[in-house]
């Protein structure tokens, strides 16, 4: 099959080398964009809770109705990747993004803030289509390297997405914040529009109902699926009740942090990040077993560092950096193994992972905001320890299967 010709940023022809470079670092520049806006209210929930009387214990859920709605995104929009021309696709959920998002910078009430940030995190999903597109257009000895770089833009986009957030709040208010990623969302659509490859190979004849079944399908088919699922659940259980409740402690007495010092910590999350390609790498040559296996301890030693939050920022930063390492290696790993199953379907087999990985942060969130109010931050970080845990022993029991 002929390899669709490219254009690079400023829409001229590149060669397909290149793609691998420029476009593959476009989409994860996208994939940033477009994932922060799901992030964006973790630094600002106290913002948040003050405007509109939410309770401490009670303003997780505004992540968790995102979470929630980024998952339905992934069952119903995703798999239409399959489908539908990608190019119109991407486009098209990034215009109707900038809309959502100036529902939120707006809104005059919680019932319209949950309405926009529902239709934020149901549209966000256009960063699973990206890394799907990337893996179909890599060569297949570069598609987990390929898939790390474009990861690594989304896992960057997250942690920054705080450092951003809480800067901005602090210069012109929270709902700046959604004001600006709007216009800046409307910039990447234009870009993207001219970027993509107009026309595609031909696709599988399903109707939209046959789509979605076969997504459960794969499900049943496909083991090693099953299992990275489960995983990615864990893992992102683990990273979103780190990052959905941090705020809480470092805002508080003693620290009382401001919201731009808050978001600044996720600068030390990026490193782990920039890990992603050379995760990709690893599973490209066969050790995706042995990179999970490291990462998972990693992510379960993290805790101890974090527990010390209240005494040490020092210690936090540490503790950062290895669960966010751990969490991103994993993550990349999973998905260059599962992208390789059913070649045809890999905007269905990202669809079905990614689920779990909502399933994860919206668990995550609601419970970590619930635990910190009932047994502080001790209770907190022994809930990330537990959850790590599992996720460690859960691998260790199924690493041998296929």
């Amino acid at each position: 099959m002929k390899e669709p010709k490219f254009n690079d940023v400023a829409a001229e022809p590149v060669s397909a080398s290149s793609m691998s470079r420029k476009v593959a670092l476009l989409f994860a520049i996208t994939c940033g964009l477009a994932v922060a806006n799901i992030y964006y209210a973790q630094p600002l929930l106290d913002a948040i809770s003050s405007e509109f009387g939410i309770t401490h214990s009670s303003v997780g859920i505004v992540i968790t109705v995102t979470q929630i709605c980024y998952a339905l995104g992934l069952l119903l929009l995703v798999p239409l990747g399959d489908l539908l021309n990608r190019r119109w696709l991407i486009a098209g959920q990034m215009l109707v993004s900038v809309l959502a998002l100036i529902i939120v910078g707006t809104a005059p009430t919680s019932m319209v803030l949950f309405i926009g940030i529902a239709t934020v995190g149901l549209l966000a999903v256009v960063t699973q289509t990206l890394v799907a597109f990337a893996a179909t257009l890599a060569a297949p000895a570069e598609r987990g390297r390929t898939v790390g770089v474009v990861t690594s833009g989304i896992v960057i986009g997250i942690l920054l997405a705080r450092t951003f957030a809480g800067a901005l709040t602090d210069l012109a208010g929270w709902r700046s914040v959604y004001l600006v990623s709007a216009g800046l969302t409307l910039i990447m659509a234009g870009v993207l529009f001219r970027v993509l490859p107009q026309s595609e190979p031909r696709r599988e004849s399903l109707s939209y109902p046959q789509l979605l079944r076969s997504l459960f399908t794969l499900f049943a088919q496909e083991r090693l699926l099953r299992i990275r699922a489960v995983l990615c659940l864990l893992i992102f259980t683990a990273f979103s009740i780190l990052w959905t409740s941090l705020v809480l402690p470092l805002s508080a007495p003693p620290l009382s942090l401001s919201h731009t010092a808050i978001g600044a910590f996720g600068l030390a999350g990026v490193t782990g990040a920039l890990a992603a390609a050379r995760a990709g790498r690893l599973a490209d040559r066969g050790l995706g077993q042995k990179t999970t296996g490291v990462a998972l301890t990693l992510l379960l030693i993290s805790w101890l560092p974090i527990s010390y939050t209240p005494h040490s920022l020092l210690a936090l930063i540490i503790g950062i950096i290895l669960l966010d390492l751990a969490v991103q290696a994993v993550h990349v790993t999973n998905q260059s193994m599962i992208l390789n199953l059913r070649p045809e379907a890999r905007s269905r087999l990202t669809a079905g992972y990614m689920v779990f990985y909502s399933i994860g942060s919206a668990t995550g969130s609601i419970a970590s905001t619930s635990m910190y109010a009932y047994s502080g931050w001790s209770g907190v970080c022994l809930l990330g320890a537990t959850v790590s845990a599992l996720a460690l022993i859960f691998w260790a029991l199924t690493r041998h299967m296929k």
